[in-house]
């Protein structure tokens, strides 16, 4: 219904914005601000079918971080907000009705943090200006809630949502290619993402009730599915919040022990080894005495040296010489580091093959390749990739690679050798920036599929 009279509000209003599923929020009315602002956390815009949006998190009720909802709409402007503090901020800017009383209206909005004010959204000037007038002695004239009633509002519309899976991608980089493709692939499928902070997480472990906490008390539950994206220096506890969400009864896209087990290089080759898939002769030892053996063990040099922790090409060394490779073992030694010790497949020529595993099918593959003077052909470290057709016996070894780790989403390193394909190892969270530009599949897509099949056969299952 269009205002056609001006309506008397007080000095602080209950609202709702249905078009971004607000039922109830409680809003400061203020003349003396000319632009309304709305409270927002995790801003991000982003474009779809060549329209500008933003999307937002916001947590309802004021001092309560237990109801998320996540909020997108249409890119109206960004513009440069003065506040009374004199502090100038850029915020994007959205259009969107507004339910006061039984009148709705349009208006725009500012997003902002406001954490530190008393309300979650402030009606300005422009938004009232001939359509309403302030009784700055009265509140709540247009009905009254309590914060009670405002939570059971909200409870009753996540319990009312219908359609797609509730999705969490457990992360600590929201603006990550990687996760920012993995979110838009989840929204543009009909499903609820929630892009979950694994350094905000902590946990309740109980036989009674194990919870997952999360930034200020709310209690992150009934996920479908979790999708891991665990930075390797914060394995230990990333694996420790992921289990946690496996007891929870969430499909999790790779699991807690699949994760560790590709952390650790040494468990990883031991594993391989166990079941016959060919890789690179590989040796290692705890003491320094052993330095020569290692080196002979391998073939002599040149040799490949790789700290057991490393990744994305950072702590491998290839050392051309004995004495050279003696040295940097020792030195590595002496600082307490594990190392391995591998032999060097000079026939590669700088050049491997990243193999992309989803669900026991290699849904891509590329060609990278060291930039001049490099041995790494780590895309992070210069090197340049082209997709390329794989053998069917190197798709062979890539599959029972990741099924041997225990890996549903694999991005498996395979050289070509004189005497066949070889693993060089196994990535549990593969950056998808590199792959999807080079290959033109749309990889975060198919890990969503990986997950809505996997749901179906464990609800198939339950209903049967």
């Amino acid at each position: 219904m269009l205002i056609t009279q001006k309506m008397i509000i007080g000095k602080e209003e209950w609202c709702s914005l249905p078009d971004i599923h607000l039922p109830a929020i409680k809003a400061r009315i203020d003349s003396g601000a000319r632009t309304s602002a709305l409270h927002a956390d995790n801003i991000e815009i982003f474009t779809s079918r060549g329209d500008q949006w933003v999307r937002f998190d916001i947590n309802p009720i004021q001092k309560d971080r237990k109801i998320t909802v996540q909020c997108r709409a249409p890119l109206v402007d960004e513009r440069d907000v003065k506040s009374s503090s004199g502090h100038t901020e850029r915020r994007a800017v959205i259009e969107t009705s507004v339910r006061i009383g039984n009148v709705t209206q349009t208006i725009q909005l500012t997003l902002t943090n406001r954490d530190a004010l008393g309300y979650r959204m402030l009606l300005g000037r422009e938004a009232m200006q001939g359509r309403m007038l302030i009784d700055p002695e009265k509140s709540f004239t247009q009905g009254m809630l309590s914060d009670i009633e405002a939570r059971h509002l909200y409870r009753d519309d996540i319990a009312g949502e219908s359609g797609g899976l509730k999705i969490a991608v457990l992360a600590s980089d929201r603006e990550l290619y990687s996760n920012k493709r993995i979110m838009e692939a989840g929204r543009e499928r009909g499903h609820t993402m929630r892009f979950v902070n694994i350094q905000h997480c902590y946990m309740n472990v109980s036989a009674d009730e194990p919870e997952i906490h999360y930034r200020g008390g709310e209690i992150l539950s009934q996920f479908d599915a979790v999708i891991p994206r665990i930075r390797p220096a914060i394995t230990f506890y990333g694996c420790a919040v992921l289990r946690q969400f496996e007891i929870s009864g969430a499909y999790c896209l790779n699991g807690a022990v699949g994760i560790s087990r590709s952390r650790d290089k040494l468990r990883t080759l031991q594993m391989l080894a166990q079941k016959s898939i060919p890789m690179p002769v590989t040796s290692f030892a705890h003491s320094p005495q052993e330095t020569s053996e290692l080196i002979k063990m391998v073939g002599g040099a040149p040799v490949v040296i790789k700290l057991l922790e490393g990744t994305q090409g950072v702590g491998v060394v290839l050392a051309e010489t004995t004495n050279a490779a003696e040295g940097i073992i020792n030195a590595f030694k002496s600082l307490k580091a594990n190392i391995l010790v591998q032999e060097f497949v000079k026939e590669a020529d700088g050049k491997d093959i990243r193999c992309f595993v989803i669900d026991d099918k290699v849904v891509a593959s590329m060609q990278r390749v060291a930039p001049a003077g490099e041995f790494r052909a780590n895309m992070h470290l210069g090197g340049s990739a082209t997709e390329i057709k794989i053998t069917a016996e190197e798709r062979k070894i890539a599959i029972q690679a990741a099924k041997i780790v225990g890996l549903k989403v694999a991005g498996v390193d395979i050289i070509r050798s004189a005497s066949g394909p070889k693993v060089l190892e196994i990535n549990s969270s593969p950056g998808l920036e590199g792959i999807e530009s080079t290959t033109g599949q749309d990889i975060a897509g198919q890990m969503i599929e990986c997950i809505e099949r996997a749901v179906a056969r464990h609800n198939a299952k339950k209903s049967a």
